[in-house]
């Protein structure tokens, strides 16, 4: 029994003895920790409890040439709820939940609101302190949601947490949308545009500030003196125009669905600043849209075809080699320069002999090849060295990334032959991207000033200017003055006789440019399967005698029509259009003797005599001689005079009303009882109802008006 006791003793000092050197252990601890390891540990817990944070600046904007805003970021928000503040632990919760619920779900409309109730009960089992709500809230949703039932007690007591986020918006959707561009951080993929190319000004400086987590894991901003303020983006001033640009987008989107083509683009320069005013680039979609996905303008790099042979016959007149009046035989419309692979004009049977400048005019492949083969046959690197002179296989240096190189064959390319350089003159073994010929043609309308094509102009800080991008000259003259002459000459031929005429019939300016169309090359073959492809283009500019815009249009694989006149041709004329129709300096002004010419003053044939007096009195001009008071009178011109007669009707006569406007007609032949029925707009030219008939009361008269 003695033993058992011992034994027993033993134990229990033994276990005490255990929680003795247990307990001086622990103090060992305690007193290492916050005496000998105080420092270390209390820096080590500002570390996960204290840090830095980056605060995000907004980001710049871009406008257009006249301040309407292209591109912006506005902020957008991501909703995270804390489930474990005052209101979710609240018994009174579960009265107010489907009341968060419906709202959230009429707000958004994305979910249902059972939906929205299963997410904040599961949120709430959970005991979440950071769960995610929703994605891509703008800041008008956010001030919705914060007046909802729990969230409308802030952050700390209703849980709702919103952290702010920018996001890229472009007010007119896709227009310019390539052009403008956009800014990734995303891994292997492309920013582009204007976006891109000004980011460092776009995406202002971060700011830093000390934080501090609190409770509920929510990071709480610490005064310091080393926080810094985020400096705000800079604004970018685009050379865009708005409303040359929706008609330039507009235009070619139309005509891309008319001829089914594959892809397409308009380019809008001003001519003595370079400025691109408006530049569109769409790509067919596989279910038939179209979209701006690739900036062709600027990118695509590809044989031009007929539109190089103004740069190949200018390279000729430069070197004093040829000129527009000498003459060339085209044949029959057929030349082989490879056996078996003839070279053909578009035109059936040849022109036969004609001059160079109606070879140009013409598109005549024959006339132009063989009038450049001519002339440098024997030493074909004097051709491409004057090309290279003028500025053609020159990169431009654009603001924008993404410009495709030019490229000209020379006798030292890989595969180089006899026969490139006959070909080389019609825009073949040649690379050029559609901007790049744009602005070639641009200097010829800025009589040789080559200048560099703009897209930003300016870049502002709060409405101040910090920088200007001035027009950048690439050369001051890529010829002489007499081959820019000729040059002008040639393309404004095209218009007035050539493969244009008839494209601008009617215009009250004058253009000058050339139609150009291509084969596409389908690897080392214009032919692949029995299928040819085409690519069509029209480059110009106008007014031709004081040239203000230029302009490229370029239609890839139209499906129906791959003539340039058919094509490209309409895209240009409904754009240039707008542009006379809006730009007041582009109309000719009236000189004030013209209008006392008689010759030049306007004329109405027919019309009731206190009207007629009161537009001559409006316009400042003298009354017709013998115009008097009487109600009806017409005028006449006779030897430049303009002359007034009085007209009488008889009450029961059909009168004869052609040369009348349609309200003077109404009023005449409804008084006398005829019901009218009116075609068309304008002067009337004809009516149904003879004039000297007896009028029958009710009778249908129909005017014909032109």
């Amino acid at each position: 029994m003695k033993d058992a006791r011992r034994s027993v003793f033993n134990r229990v000092l033994l276990v005490f003895a255990g929680f003795c050197i247990f307990g001086i252990l622990i103090f060992w601890k305690i007193f290492t920790l916050q005496i000998v390891e105080g420092e270390i540990w209390k820096e080590k817990a500002e570390e996960l409890t204290i840090a830095y944070q980056n605060i995000e600046p907004i980001r710049g904007s871009i406008y257009s040439d006249n301040g309407s805003l292209l591109s912006t970021s506005l902020p957008v928000f991501t909703l995270y709820v804390d489930y474990t503040t005052h209101y979710f632990l609240d018994k009174s919760f579960s009265s107010k939940i489907d009341s968060v619920s419906q709202g959230l779900s009429q707000l958004f409309n994305d979910k249902t609101a059972s939906e929205y109730r299963r997410i904040l009960i599961e949120g709430k089992r959970r005991g979440s302190r950071y769960s995610l709500l929703k994605r891509n809230v703008t800041y008008k949703q956010l001030k919705e949601v914060r007046q909802l039932p729990v969230f409308r007690h802030g952050r700390y007591k209703g849980g709702l947490i919103a952290e702010q986020q920018s996001k890229p918006q472009k007010p007119f959707k896709w227009l310019a949308e390539r052009t403008l561009g956009y800014v990734t951080r995303e891994k292997g993929e492309r920013s582009v545009g204007i976006e891109a190319a000004f980011d460092e000004h776009l995406r202002g400086v971060r700011g830093i500030r000390l934080v501090q987590k609190i409770a509920g894991g929510i990071w709480k901003p610490v005064r310091n003196e080393n926080e810094v303020e985020p400096k705000d983006g800079l604004d970018v001033i685009s050379t865009i125009n708005v409303n040359l640009q929706d008609v330039a987008e507009n235009s070619l989107m139309y005509h891309l669905k008319v001829h089914n083509a594959e892809s397409g683009c308009v380019v809008l320069m001003e001519v003595s600043t370079g400025e691109i005013k408006a530049i569109a680039n769409l790509v067919r979609n596989s279910d038939g849209s179209y979209s701006e996905n690739y900036n062709i303008a600027v990118g695509r790099s590809t044989e031009p075809g007929s539109t190089f042979k103004l740069p190949a016959l200018m390279a000729a007149f430069e070197d004093s080699r040829a000129l527009p009046s000498d003459t060339v035989d085209t044949e029959k419309g057929i030349h082989y320069w490879i056996s078996r692979k003839p070279m053909r004009d578009s035109h059936e049977g040849g022109y036969g002999r004609i001059t160079v400048q109606r070879a140009f005019e013409l598109s005549s492949n024959i006339g132009v090849s063989k009038v450049i083969n001519k002339s440098y046959s024997r030493n074909p690197m004097e051709f491409v060295k004057r090309l290279r002179s003028m500025g053609v296989d020159a990169p431009l240096g654009l603001q924008i990334k993404g410009e495709g190189r030019p490229f000209i064959m020379d006798t030292s390319s890989k595969g180089w032959s006899r026969f490139d350089l006959p070909y080389m003159s019609i825009g073949y073994s040649v690379r050029m991207t559609p901007l790049q010929l744009l602005t070639f043609y641009n200097a010829i309308a800025n009589n040789g000033r080559m200048v560099k094509p703009l897209f930003v102009k300016e870049i502002r800080e709060q409405g101040k200017t910090v920088r200007k991008f001035e027009t950048e000259v690439l050369s001051e003259a890529i010829c002489s003055q007499a081959t820019i002459e000729k040059a002008k000459k040639l393309l404004e031929g095209v218009v007035e006789s050539g493969t244009a005429a008839g494209s601008f019939k009617n215009s009250q300016y004058k253009v000058a440019g050339k139609t150009g169309t291509a084969r596409i090359a389908q690897g080392t073959m214009y032919e692949a399967d029995g299928q040819k492809k085409y690519q069509a283009s029209f480059i110009g500019y106008f007014p031709a005698e004081s040239p203000k815009y230029s302009c490229v249009v370029v239609f890839y694989e139209p499906s129906y029509q791959y003539y340039a006149s058919q094509v490209a041709v309409p895209v240009f004329r409904e754009l240039a259009d707008k542009i006379y129709s809006t730009d007041i300096e582009l109309h000719k002004e009236v000189q004030k003797e013209d209008l006392l010419l008689a010759s030049h003053l306007p004329v109405q044939q027919k019309g009731r005599s206190h009207q007629l007096k009161m537009v001559y009195d409006q316009l400042n001009i003298n009354n017709p001689v013998n115009l008097t008071d009487e109600s009806w009178s017409v005028i006449k011109t006779d030897n430049g005079v303009v002359k007034a007669a009085s007209l009488s009707f008889a009450s029961n006569l059909v009168p004869d009303v052609k040369g009348m406007g349609i309200r003077d007609a109404l009023l005449l032949l409804e008084g006398m009882g005829l019901r009218v029925n009116a075609e068309g707009r304008g002067k009337i030219i004809s009516q149904s109802l003879n004039p000297g008939m007896k009028i029958t009361h009710g009778s249908e008269i129909i005017l014909v008006l032109n």
